[in-house]
């Protein structure tokens, strides 16, 4: 267990703890054993959202297996605190590596992530040495709860889009001490990363991210094209398949972003009143995950009272203002299966300066859990290159 402590630098940064209650547990198991089923139409397991026996299974192992405990302990093996920032709570994990020399780095999670999500690649990252790698490339490591998500709680206004939380990571960064550092995220993390290299590129020696939400012009990755279907002659057959792709996922998986991004507060009182509603609901873009991971991430959005804070970020990005040209500080992408693609024209008309492009045969959207060795590895690379 690391005994680092953050120290602040014109702000107050106050150590923290998870420590949920024994009672919130119960009442949770309480809630799972009485679930009202939704009736479900014969055949109707296919094609219409998670079915009723995906959820049921995941309720049961919930409510009889799940142990949270043990992932609070996980949690808590690191350095926590909260602080302060442009009005709203953040918390954030906080562990400094052993070796000398070691280049701070923010790492930003996602929807329906939390902080939870990078457990399994904090060590290597932060103590290569006692993981077998390299001790020459180490960092100190801050993982924040996005603001409206996980311990960092509901934010108490509006307006907070990833640029915004970018500010926020400028303005913690800064509060830690750290004057040169790194950013690296996934999903929301994977916007809010480039923005950190936009607002502050005189700190940020680099960005890592393992999405690029780079489109041709006039497309949304969420909302299908209203005009004819895109006809660009210079598309490769590869960039045409990644287009289609885009396209399965914009008319078939994309309703949670339409919902978020228009009606979050409606759907809110759902996800806050029943814990199998908010299983189904953000189980259904974190299939293909270890169960008690993707447990432990409903759980802490539950136990948090963030459930329905957290998918406002979709409305705050809908709503604030499009960037004014290129990110241009060092940029890698390291592309993992059955994930967004974009096309690399595209990519470098809105990151004007990528360093690093690679695509791995394993994984997939949760990198860090799914296989954190190559996600490590890419990371290590893209800033060792970058150190010269």
């Amino acid at each position: 267990m690391s005994t680092a402590t953050a120290t602040a630098v014109g702000g107050d940064v106050r150590p923290f703890r998870v420590e949920v209650a024994d009672g919130e547990l119960a009442e949770l198991r309480d809630r799972l054993a009485r679930v009202r089923w939704a009736p479900e139409p014969a055949d109707g397991a296919g094609g219409y959202g998670v079915s009723g026996a995906e959820v049921r299974a995941l309720v049961e192992h919930w409510r009889d297996r799940y142990d949270w405990r043990a992932w609070e302990a996980r949690l808590n093996e690191h350095p926590q605190f909260t602080t302060t920032v442009d009005g709203t709570n953040v918390h954030f994990l906080h562990v400094r590596s052993p070796e000398p020399g070691a280049l701070p780095l923010v790492l930003s999670h996602g929807w329906p992530g939390s902080v939870a999500e990078f457990l399994d690649v904090i060590g290597p990252l932060s103590d290569p040495r006692r993981h077998g790698l390299d001790p020459a490339i180490a960092f100190d490591l801050v993982v924040p709860s996005l603001p409206g998500f996980g311990w960092s709680g509901p934010t108490p206004d509006t307006g907070w889009g990833p640029r915004r939380i970018a500010r926020a990571w400028a303005s913690l960064m800064r509060r830690l001490g750290y004057r040169r550092y790194g950013a690296a995220g996934n999903d929301w993390g994977s916007y809010i990363s480039p923005e950190l290299g936009r607002i502050a590129p005189d700190e940020v020696v680099g960005v890592h991210v393992t999405q690029l939400f780079s489109l041709p012009d006039g497309e949304s990755a969420y909302f299908p094209p209203t005009a004819s279907p895109l006809d660009r002659a210079e598309l490769t057959p590869g960039d045409r398949a990644l287009i289609e792709g885009l396209r399965h996922f914009q008319r078939n998986m994309g309703a949670y972003h339409h919902v978020h991004a228009q009606q979050p507060q409606t759907l809110a009182h759902a996800l806050c009143d029943s814990p199998a509603g908010l299983l189904a609901w953000n189980s259904q873009v974190m299939r293909g995950l270890d169960p008690d991971v993707l447990l432990t991430h409903v759980s802490i959005h539950w136990l948090t009272g963030t459930a329905g804070s957290a998918p406002r970020i979709y409305a705050e990005q809908e709503r604030q203002e499009p960037p004014e040209g290129p990110t241009t500080v060092p940029l890698g992408l390291a592309q993992f299966p059955f994930d967004t693609r974009p096309i690399r024209a595209d990519a470098e008309r809105d990151h004007a300066n990528i360093v690093s492009w690679n695509t791995y045969d394993r994984g997939g959207h949760y990198a860090a859990h799914q296989a954190p060795d190559l996600l490590v590895g890419d990371i290590r690379g893209f800033f060792a290159a970058l150190r010269g």
